[in-house]
């Protein structure tokens, strides 16, 4: 038996289908029932028709217990604070399940959309994110675990020593906080991109960072490339393409060679992945 690799699913509906919450949750549905480890949402903003990723995912949390889930955010034009405590709400809803994917928008367009600032060169905007996944780690650390008191009798919510300013200044932003929500069950909910911010890197070549590397590929790939790719040292790959073809052939023939799992063995995403849970930097 090798070692197991890590799947995932990127899920795409077009269509009034797009717009439909019930059909989001019956993928995901799909989705955990074959023990995927995670799902991807494509989000608005990048051009494809449908509903807001982050709430398409809150949306689906409390209708799943397993499976992780991974909204698609366009870092260009929308604020760190905000979708840190967005993502951390996911966090407190699914159990420990979320994680956010940082895309970029170079596209004038969405510029003009927004119309607070002109695009700018693709790799400065990826500088920029990989300051706005900096920011996030800090805003969710910025409550101590313990923070919580909730004492009745004295009336006292929160251990005011145990909130913390994050200072961050960067060339694009300033974030004071401390964040108005508690640091989530995961510590640092899963940080995905294309370029190496985070905790997964989707890309085309192992690379020698201590980051998962997923790949992209269609669920149309023969299984013999998926287990070359596996032994050339991808942690796994995110599969695009008919679900049904990914939860009712790719999975049972991984699993017949016992690469993949049969039963999840942890209720966190960073646990499927085998992930540590963050130490908070400011306690």
């Amino acid at each position: 038996m090798g070692t197991r690799l890590h799947l995932a699913a990127a899920l795409h509906a077009t269509g009034e289908e797009a717009f439909n919450a019930r059909h989001w949750a019956e993928l995901v549905r799909e989705a955990e029932e074959a023990k995927l480890d995670f799902v991807t949402f494509d989000d608005s903003l990048g051009g494809r028709p449908g509903l807001d990723a982050v709430l398409t995912a809150a949306r689906i949390a409390p209708l799943t217990t397993h499976v992780g889930l991974v909204p698609t955010a366009v870092v260009t034009h929308t604020e760190p604070f905000h979708l840190s405590k967005a993502i951390a709400t996911l966090d407190h809803v699914s159990g420990g399940r979320a994680g956010v994917q940082l895309a970029v928008a170079p596209d004038p367009a969405d510029a003009r959309h927004f119309g607070r600032r002109s695009a700018g060169p693709e790799s400065e905007l990826w500088e920029e994110a990989a300051d706005y996944a900096e920011v996030l780690r800090r805003l969710w650390d910025s409550w101590e675990d313990d923070a919580e008191i909730r004492d009745v009798a004295t009336g006292r919510f929160i251990d005011r020593e145990k909130l913390h300013h994050i200072d961050f200044e960067g060339r694009w932003f300033k974030v004071r906080g401390p964040s108005i929500t508690p640091r989530p069950p995961q510590g640092h909910p899963l940080i995905a991109a294309s370029e190496p911010l985070g905790d997964i890197v989707f890309a085309d070549e192992v690379s020698a960072s201590e980051r998962l590397v997923f790949r992209d590929v269609e669920a149309s790939t023969p299984i013999e490339e998926l287990v070359a790719w596996h032994d050339e040292g991808f942690a796994g790959f995110r599969l695009h393409g008919d679900l049904r073809l990914i939860t009712r052939e790719v999975v049972p023939e991984l699993r017949r060679r016992g690469l993949f799992r049969t039963e999840y063995e942890h209720t966190t995403l960073r646990g499927h992945l085998g992930l540590a849970r963050p130490a908070n930097q400011f306690a």
